[in-house]
């Protein structure tokens, strides 16, 4: 990987202060890049990078911290406004924050299904409120951590909030699908990525074993570099492009998405 194409760049994680976020965050820091960390609570995110200055020898320079719980809409908003204001250049957006489907079904203060929230309305927000300070400079993009289990959903749309059949499986399912459709949206060059079974706070949703959280997110670094090109909307498996699944790359369906996003997080349609 080109370390000197990487070193000048910001970059943006969210989800950063366990699993796959983390090790993004110290292997693009390690890199000399500028990691914006993004955690629910500003102790967790100030949490997260002492410890890659304790533990990974960061430099505290490279580091800046947020925080915003994405089970609240109008966080996502201060969240995004501070980056714009403190970081107008912004070249890479990771969109990795995430959390498994509660077993019980359980809507946010702003009405929506949690993981649906969390894991896609909120990165749908930012990632539309970051558009000015995304870069249209070559190699600036929106990396979106998604899921193999997004070929296994389908969204509800005259019932996204799975209020009347709720499954946690089919609920986070739902979200990666949604997250992954988002990926081909046209207004920011966007991929998305199944960074692989890892051993991180979701594992239970695949299987009893995974590789290591740093395994997975080298797949998700190794595509901020701007040295590797991307096809806006390509969907990777680990380190290959494969097809996504058929939804992902329909047009009507991305429309018909950034239609029902927009209505539930409370923007009037551009």
């Amino acid at each position: 990987m080109s370390d000197t194409a990487l070193s000048s760049r910001t970059v943006l994680v969210t989800g950063a202060t366990a699993g796959i976020g983390h090790e993004v965050a110290r292997q693009l820091a390690e890199r000399g890049v500028t990691v914006l960390l993004h955690g629910r609570t500003a102790e967790d995110a100030r949490a997260a990078a002492d410890s890659l200055i304790a533990t990974a020898g960061i430099d505290a320079n490279q580091l800046c911290t947020y925080a915003a719980d994405f089970a609240r809409l109008d966080e996502v908003e201060s969240l995004a406004h501070k980056v714009v204001a403190e970081h107008p250049h912004l070249d890479v957006l990771v969109n990795n924050a995430g959390m498994a489907a509660p077993e019980r079904h359980t809507v946010t203060a702003d009405g929506n299904e949690i993981a649906f929230q969390v894991n896609f309305l909120a990165h749908y927000l930012l990632t539309c409120l970051l558009e000015p300070a995304l870069t249209s400079d070559p190699g600036g993009r929106v990396v979106n951590v998604s899921s193999s289990l997004h070929r296994t959903a389908s969204i509800q749309w005259s019932d996204p909030n799975r209020a009347r059949r709720y499954s946690r499986l089919a609920a986070y399912a739902q979200s990666q699908l949604a997250l992954t459709v988002f990926a081909a949206d046209p207004r920011v060059t966007a991929v998305s990525v199944h960074p692989g079974v890892c051993d991180t706070a979701l594992l239970s949703l695949y299987s009893h074993e995974g590789v290591t959280p740093a395994e997975g997110a080298a797949h998700v670094v190794r595509l901020c570099d701007p040295a590797v090109e991307i096809v806006n909307g390509a969907y990777y498996d680990r380190a290959e492009r494969v097809d996504p699944a058929p939804a992902a790359t329909e047009d009507r369906t991305v429309k018909r998405l950034n239609k029902l996003a927009d209505l539930l997080v409370g923007r009037s349609a551009a």
